[in-house]
């Protein structure tokens, strides 16, 4: 595992002479390219890590985009995890309560104006509230936007409908993000600079995808808020990930750690680089510093 020494101002000599001595108390891991290897598994050593962490009192977290039934599949594997940022932050939620600690829904006027912006174009909606809600025949050709190692993951937990905007105006339910699965980068680009006016945040994701969620939502104020409930301070926790939906949560947290495979920009701010996903990169980070 190695210092950046090529690290932003944020608290960087400190971070890199007495990392491994302050008490962290919270670690907060990304799922996809980080918790998660390239064949979509959580690594048995990052689960033996993460039991012993909470063992010694530890909090662990995840820090996802995904939402609540995206982790259905892992749920039995993630029971040490106390607590999930959910879809970037927009939901906190104790995996141990089975309850909500906070949320930020979109506006339902702001729903509806993303979708209507997108009416002449051929991109893969994902609605994500308490349900998971895609279109099938977008689902079924997944390829096109560039998003095929989900294909499994989303035939087994969502809702797949055959017309989300009408699905949408039956069923108006709190959406807490709403990704765009684009096509290429110049479709990304045009849907961004349609939807630049509105009161939301926007994330770049994946390869094509544009992530859509509550103004002032991200994974570090989802992060903040965990802190808030737990009483302690945000100094006091680790953040761990590998793409663009992590730079505020790595700009937050008192030690940000990038993947070995994280993109170089990622690298670039954080504090340390550790192994990849495929390397035990999460294990090596709890090994170091919370244990």
């Amino acid at each position: 595992m190695n210092s950046n020494k090529n690290k932003k101002s944020k608290n960087s000599t400190d971070n890199m002479l007495n990392s491994g001595k302050r008490n962290y108390r919270l670690a907060a891991f990304d799922m996809d390219g980080t918790l998660l290897d390239s064949g979509k598994m959580i690594r048995p050593d990052s689960l033996d890590c993460i039991s012993k962490a909470v063992a010694s009192g530890k909090y662990i977290s995840l820090s996802t985009g995904r939402c609540l039934p995206e982790l259905r599949a892992y749920r039995e594997q993630l029971k040490e995890v106390e607590f999930f940022i959910c879809m970037s932050g927009a939901l906190v939620y104790s995996n141990r309560e089975q309850k909500e600690i906070a949320s930020t829904a979109i506006p339902p006027e702001l729903v509806q104006a993303i979708l209507d912006a997108a009416v002449d174009q051929d991109l893969m909606f994902h609605l994500l509230s308490w349900e998971s809600v895609m279109e099938k025949d977008k689902v079924d050709n997944i390829h096109r936007y560039h998003m095929e190692p989900h294909k499994e993951n989303y035939y087994s937990c969502c809702i797949l409908t055959e017309d989300l905007r009408g699905w949408y105006r039956e069923n108006p339910c709190p959406v807490f993000k709403l990704n765009l699965y684009c096509q290429n980068l110049e479709q990304r680009a045009l849907m961004e600079q349609r939807l630049s006016g509105l009161p939301l945040e926007f994330v770049y994701s994946e390869e094509t995808s544009l992530e859509c969620s509550p103004q002032g939502v991200s994974k570090a104020e989802g992060l903040r808020i965990l802190c808030s409930h737990l009483g302690i301070a945000v100094e006091d926790t680790i953040a761990v990930g590998d793409a663009d939906n992590d730079l505020a949560i790595l700009k937050a947290a008192g030690l940000s750690v990038a993947m070995g495979n994280a993109a170089p920009h990622i690298k670039e701010i954080a504090d340390v680089i550790t192994g990849t996903c495929d390397e035990d990169g999460c294990a090596a980070v709890i090994k170091e510093y919370l244990l």
